[in-house]
């Protein structure tokens, strides 16, 4: 069975190679690590969130699933009375009431196979399978951005899409692909990006910090094929690229949304 050889190699690399220096690091923050954000993306085996943010020991928290999604609250109780047993809400309170974090952060990516399966169970809905866990979770937790994604191409010629969220501070509107240069299920990709930022404002736990304004939510979105990171960017309702041109304005565009 193929794979597994790779994998001890790799193990026995690192000993050979970063372990050491790895060690330090791990006891420079033993007992008190700082981690300032809390990520959620896909967990596409291309996708690799402390290489893509030069990331160190203790500095996020790492979520992962099929397609960076969050379910919203409403799948579990009124919002503000759900206790939901599944990891994701379990993570956002892990890091926001004990682990103290600023930001959520979620990262879709282009070529996301798990959003490829849910246009796909859109567009053809007899092969959805009743026995698959990732059909269900996928048309469960990704109807409403199928939802957005039909009104877009229905009308091209209709006004941004809108994300809203009981705190009017996270509600707000989205241009996709303004230029059209993205297939279908890219386009899907952002939306559901976003999506999951509407589904996060959604838990109760949450309240207090949102409002607050303790914690700021992020949309994030890389290209897997050219390798740029783009961010929702709110003043401009859209993703933009982040590169050495626009970083501090971009970083200007979160403080001012926290004061």
């Amino acid at each position: 069975m193929p794979g597994l050889q790779k994998i001890l190699n790799g193990v026995i690399r690192f000993r050979q190679t970063v372990r050491k220096d790895l060690v330090k690091q791990f006891e420079q923050i033993r007992d008190n690590p700082h981690p300032t954000a809390v990520f959620f993306t896909c967990m596409d085996s291309r996708m690799l969130p402390a290489r893509i943010t030069s990331s160190q020991v203790g500095d996020m928290f790492v979520v992962r699933n099929s397609g960076n999604m969050i379910p919203h609250a409403n799948n579990y109780g009124p919002s503000g009375y759900e206790v939901s047993v599944t990891t994701e809400p379990a993570a956002l309170e892990l890091a926001v009431k004990r682990g103290k974090i600023n930001h959520v952060i979620v990262c879709g990516h282009s070529d996301c196979k798990a959003i490829n399966t849910l246009y796909n169970l859109h567009k053809c809905p007899k092969s959805f399978d009743a026995e698959s866990p990732m059909d269900h979770w996928l048309r469960r937790h990704g109807f409403n951005s199928i939802k957005k994604l039909e009104k877009r191409l229905a009308d091209k010629t209709a006004g941004p899409i809108e994300f809203v969220s009981d705190n009017p501070l996270f509600s707000f509107q989205a241009i996709i692909d303004p230029e059209d240069k993205l297939n279908v299920e890219d386009k899907l990709s952002q939306i559901n990006t976003l999506q999951q930022l509407e589904n996060v404002a959604s838990h109760g736990f949450l309240k207090e910090f949102l409002e607050s304004q303790t914690v700021d939510l992020h949309a994030m979105w890389f290209d897997i094929y050219t390798g740029e990171m783009h961010m929702f960017s709110k003043p401009n309702n859209r993703f933009v690229l982040v590169d050495e041109s626009n970083v501090e304005e971009l970083i200007d565009e979160v403080e001012k949304h926290q004061t």
